[in-house]
């Protein structure tokens, strides 16, 4: 079985974007953290930022936003600023 990991508030190119005192506050959550939170109705913003092909090969979640990585920079304003925000 293959384990997911996703970043809260994360990979590197959106890291860059942020303020200094935000980057520090990137974590790891595993699978099993992220089912708790959905359980638990946790609200947070689920920013897929792989191409479309990967998307459609792997799949993804229910509620997924999908910016890809290459698009990131010219999209940010789509990001929400007030919410707790996982990417994959």
């Amino acid at each position: 079985m293959r384990r997911l990991f996703l970043k809260v508030f994360a990979g590197s190119s959106l890291l860059s974007m942020l303020p200094a005192q935000q980057s520090s506050q990137v974590k790891k959550i595993s699978a099993e953290e992220l089912k708790k939170m959905i359980d638990e109705k946790k609200q947070f913003f689920f920013l897929d930022v792989r191409e479309p092909k990967e998307i459609e090969e792997l799949g993804t979640m229910k509620g997924y936003v999908n910016i890809p990585l290459s698009q990131l920079e010219s999209r940010f304003k789509e990001i929400p600023r007030d919410a707790l925000v996982l990417t994959a």
